[in-house]
């Protein structure tokens, strides 16, 4: 079953004068057999071949594949540019032939020609036809209830600049805070991140950063720490005693930053402190857990 608003990779079943048909697997419905434009068709293009193809709806409300790719799928956000407004509702360029159409009610506040706004693209279970809302908060939570954990690595959609910072939505499903003080250039509406889970407040609001919080450089030094070991037996003649530079020697770390490596190591019971050096605990069941 083909899934609108997103690629689907189907089979061509038929050739004829205007492009080819693709298999929809949906047996007696509409979208049983799928135009795919001869404009669309690739090159040296065969019965049985499969191709990646972007389905929606064309301007005769046909289900219609291409080959050309939108600027934003069905789930996803993006700022788009109003290119007219109708009785229907605003149409938005979201790159394909047929404008994205923003009905009245799905907008917020009213949509002007030229103008660019944060939509949300979705399909309308009873017409089947993908639009546009700019009603964020229909799609969107402000608290997080588990979903994700501190440090957690997300995607970042920058949605609007606000006094503190930078209004983010997280994973296409929650709204976040970047702070300014976690950017170090201006962000622009609509682009995408890579960021990380800085803080949960006790209200459920998340707080978002670029920057994988301070404590992975403690892990990083764990995982240098620990092969190390590995490659010595388990054993090294490294203490909280030894200079700065034979620390650097041996692992190429900070000695404030070996001190808390190891401290984490041995928290976690995965190595014994011995006045001779660190030794490695051979079960190491505690890492683990």
């Amino acid at each position: 079953m083909v899934e609108m608003g997103k690629l689907n990779r189907l089979k061509v079943i038929k050739e004829v004068d205007f492009g080819v048909y693709l298999d929809g697997g949906s047996e007696g419905d509409e979208s049983s057999e799928i135009l795919l434009p001869s404009r669309y068709v690739p090159k040296d293009c065969e019965i049985g071949d499969e191709i990646e193809v972007f389905i929606y709806r064309d301007s005769e409300d046909r289900i219609i594949a291409v080959t050309q790719r939108p600027y934003v799928m069905v789930g996803g956000f993006a700022c788009l540019k109003v290119v007219s407004v109708t009785h229907a509702g605003a149409f938005l360029d979201w790159g394909l032939p047929k404008d994205l159409l923003a009905p009245y009610s799905e907008q917020k506040p009213k949509m002007e020609e030229g103008k660019r706004y944060i939509v949300r693209v979705y399909l309308d279970d009873e017409t089947d036809r993908i639009a546009g809302s700019a009603r964020l908060d229909d799609f969107l939570h402000r608290e997080s209830e588990d979903e994700f954990e501190v440090g957690e690595e997300v995607d970042l959609f920058v949605s609007n600049k606000t006094e503190l910072g930078y209004q983010v939505i997280i994973n296409n499903t929650h709204f976040g805070m970047l702070h300014r003080h976690e950017v170090v250039r201006p962000l622009r509406r609509g682009e995408t991140l890579t960021g990380f889970i800085k803080n949960i407040r006790e209200n459920g609001r998340i707080d978002a950063t670029l920057h994988r919080r301070a404590r992975d450089k403690t892990d990083d030094a764990v995982d240098i720490i620990l092969a190390a070991l590995r490659r010595e037996g388990g054993f090294l003649k490294v203490t909280d005693k030894s200079s700065p530079d034979e620390i650097r020697e041996v692992f190429n770390l900070s000695k404030a930053m070996y001190k808390k490596a190891v401290g984490s190591l041995y928290k976690r019971k995965i190595i014994a402190i011995g006045n001779d050096g660190i030794r490695l605990i051979e079960s190491e069941e505690a890492e683990k857990d």
